[in-house]
């Protein structure tokens, strides 16, 4: 039995041509099949804690995972980490550093795998909240707020997407830039407070408070709308605008957003309630009383 030495498709005997690629076979000992092509296992994981929670990942031999500087909690001995620029040559690199650094995150990743056995590492957010888990398939994407990412494997890439409307970017909390999970592979995200899941429709419209949305299916539109009259934007504590996901989709909401922590432990004239939403009336106007 002969195999094609280009592509290792099997052949009829004496063919001439591979009929799959059209490559000219030669005489001698028919080609052996190329040796099959065996996947790393996924990598093994458990997400620990209530909201300051830690993602333990178990590496073996020949898995790879990056994370955002700073994220590293504990490494077992046995786990090597180099923390560099991705990407292949200088001017690739230099593209994601400035990336990353729209996106929020530092100019460096951070790159654990073991020295020939087992080992772990543990990964943590900035601030209490949660960590998700995305084990996302073969061109599979996601988008996720700014600052977000906390780790994935080496097959997933990590990049920036726009948002596709400049009302979203103004007003949506989450700014013009979103970060870009792409598949294969496991990837991790952290937000505030706890999580709010949604599997949305299609046309199902979700209403959100601007900055609480943590990540969503490339498939849902994100946008804002006007909070309804100006009375309510002003005095009802919330704003003047809401973030608004469309459907068909999954979404993810957080119930603490890092500038409601900051404020609220800074103190100071701008407090929750209606201080919020004058806040934001006069933050439009430039005022900083």
């Amino acid at each position: 039995m002969a195999f094609c030495t280009s592509c290792g498709n099997q052949l009829s005997d004496g063919a001439a041509f591979c009929p799959n690629c059209g490559t000219q076979m030669s005489g001698g000992n028919p080609a052996a099949p190329p040796p099959p092509v065996v996947a790393a296992p996924p990598i093994e994981y458990k997400i620990e804690g209530d909201n300051l929670q830690v993602v333990r990942i178990k590496l073996m031999p020949g898995q790879d995972v990056y994370a955002e500087a700073g994220k590293l909690v504990y490494k077992t001995a046995s786990v090597e980490w180099k923390t560099q620029m991705t990407g292949e040559g200088l001017g690739a690199k230099l593209l994601g550093a400035l990336k990353r650094k729209l996106a929020g995150e530092s100019l460096f990743m951070t790159h654990f795998r073991t020295l020939g056995a087992e080992g772990e590492v543990g990964l943590a957010g900035d601030f209490p909240g949660r960590i998700q888990a995305f084990d996302l398939a073969p061109g599979k994407s996601i988008l996720v707020q700014r600052d977000g990412f906390i780790a994935a494997e080496s097959s997933v890439n990590l990049d920036i997407a726009f948002t596709k409307k400049i009302g979203a970017g103004l007003f949506g909390g989450e700014g013009f830039i979103l970060e870009k999970l792409t598949g294969p592979g496991i990837a991790f995200i952290h937000g505030g407070g706890d999580f709010i899941e949604f599997d949305l429709e299609p046309g199902e419209v979700l209403q959100v408070d601007t900055g609480c949305v943590v990540a969503f299916d490339e498939s849902v539109q994100y946008d804002v709308q006007f909070a309804g009259g100006i009375k309510t934007g002003i005095f009802g504590g919330e704003g003047l605008f809401l973030a608004t996901l469309t459907g068909p989709g999954k979404a993810i909401i957080q119930t603490m957003t890092l500038s409601k922590l900051r404020r609220e432990l800074g103190g100071g004239k701008t407090g929750g309630g209606e201080a919020h939403g004058l806040g934001t009336l006069t933050n439009m106007f430039g005022s900083d009383d």
